[in-house]
């Protein structure tokens, strides 16, 4: 509930998708975002997902030193999605190695809008449940199907690092 408080709907803008550079790409992905930059109002939210990041890195064991990006609060609409993708590439992103995601929607307020993992070429949902906290590699393909109805409200984020060696 105090990250749906910060949801201001008119600093809302398109989501890009960044491929080298960030640009608009309706056949890749289509959803609003709004940016949340660190601040002394939010440092808590920063150090609440840090600290779960941290307890899931325990399994990975990355280099990880902070959030180098604003975390992002997502809204999917009817018709919006984000096709197949990783979080790690170039530019900005290239030193991603953990991504969060967090539903912020009751899992009946939207139709479609599933987030899904694809895994040796497998497809996993995962939970809907409203507070639900999914954090994995940045280099794992990933999409949100399509919402055919309703809002599907998320945050996101990713905890960063040196190269990989």
């Amino acid at each position: 509930n105090r990250i749906n408080q910060l949801w201001n709907p008119s600093d809302s803008k398109q989501a890009e998708v960044e491929g080298g550079e960030k640009t608009l790409s309706e056949e890749a992905r289509k959803s609003s975002v709004l940016p949340v930059v660190l601040s002394e109002s939010n440092e808590w939210l920063f150090q609440r997902l840090a600290d779960l990041i941290q307890q899931a890195n325990d399994f990975y064991q990355f280099d990880l030193t902070g959030f180098y990006e604003p975390l992002q609060l997502a809204e999917y609409t009817n018709g919006d999605f984000f096709d197949w993708h990783l979080d790690f590439g170039t530019g900005d992103s290239s030193n991603r190695k953990l991504s969060l995601t967090i539903q912020l929607s009751e899992p009946d307020a939207y139709m479609g809008g599933d987030l899904e993992f694809r895994i040796n070429n497998q497809i996993a949902k995962a939970p809907r449940s409203i507070g639900t906290a999914i954090i994995f590699p940045s280099f794992i393909m990933h999409r949100v199907t399509e919402v055919t109805s309703g809002h599907r409200k998320s945050i996101v984020g990713w905890m960063s690092g040196p190269p990989y060696r």
